[in-house]
């Protein structure tokens, strides 16, 4: 497995919900306070049973100076819902191939706190040590930031200095409401979609010398109301490892076209939502769901 997957594989999906990004739990850290709030916030990130949608993507990567396009399609669909152990309820999302990695299922859930990541199939050990984590905090807030989870020395999973041991890594997520902007894609024009930040970093020790390599994540999503996400860009580096020269891959989903199903409940959950959380938006039907994940996280996909 390449070292850009497992990054991609814990990015909020997000890695943000779907596609789209922690300890045992939601992290219980401060959030910078923000500015205005975002108004009805979980109607950014619908997950109606039997919803579909349809995204087109291209994926850059390569060593720097030698850079690959390549061009994907992704149908993101929620499928029903699942429960974990301690009988808690999560949304499943189904990609057909997010970012261009083949078929995954991601689970969620929404409740009027936010909506939290918790884990996909096919996954790898190094999210399985992450999940789950918050991706998103309700009410959103523009300029309001908080940390999804913050890890270190924990095994990354992978021997990618070839000397038969998996490297250990520090690993950091941060997500934070940049604000409210148009976006235009395939599927059209939405004059006031919520710009989300991801930013995922790790060092990772490399076993077999006494050095440090350096990884970044950073996915900026856009989420349109009765919408979810529309479009994301995301940026995985790499630092050179030996006599490499680093690696960079750049991932960018659109939204083509939606299937809507509509809804008054949340899935599966028994908290108390505030009013207005439930209220089908007659006014823009279209749903979808988040990729920060897998995937601030769409991912989010």
């Amino acid at each position: 497995m390449t070292v850009q997957l497992l990054l991609r594989s814990t990015v909020i999906a997000a890695g943000l919900l779907g596609s789209a990004p922690l300890s045992s739990g939601p992290a219980p850290t401060q959030a910078a306070e923000g500015g205005q709030t975002i108004a009805q916030s979980a109607d950014y990130f619908p997950d109606t049973i039997g919803t579909r949608w349809q995204y087109r993507g291209q994926v850059s990567e390569g060593p720097l100076q030698t850079i690959e396009n390549k061009y994907f399609s992704n149908v993101s669909t929620v499928t029903g819902t699942r429960t974990l152990k301690g009988g808690l309820v999560v949304t499943v999302f189904h990609d057909t191939n997010p970012g261009n990695h083949g078929p995954s299922d991601s689970f969620y859930r929404r409740d009027a706190a936010g909506v939290v990541y918790y884990g996909s199939e096919p996954g790898t050990p190094l999210e399985r040590q992450l999940t789950p984590y918050q991706i998103i905090r309700f009410p959103m807030k523009v300029s309001q930031s908080f940390q999804q989870f913050n890890r270190t020395d924990i095994d990354f999973g992978s021997d990618i200095d070839g000397d038969g041991t998996n490297e250990h890594v520090d690993v950091e997520g941060l997500s934070t409401v940049m604000g409210q902007e148009s976006i235009t894609v395939p599927a059209g024009t939405y004059p006031d979609a919520v710009r989300v930040e991801a930013r995922m970093s790790l060092k990772i020790r490399l076993s077999s010398v006494d050095r440090t390599a350096v990884g970044t994540d950073v996915m900026t999503a856009w989420f349109a109301k009765g919408v979810g996400l529309v479009k994301y860009i995301e940026r995985q580096e790499l630092a050179a490892l030996k006599d490499d020269r680093g690696n960079i891959t750049d991932i960018t989903e659109e939204l083509e076209e939606v299937s809507v199903k509509s809804t008054l409940g949340l899935q599966g959950r028994d908290e108390t939502a505030p009013e207005g959380l439930l209220a089908d938006d007659t006014r823009n039907q279209k749903l979808l769901h988040v990729v920060f994940a897998p995937g601030l996280g769409p991912d989010a996909r």
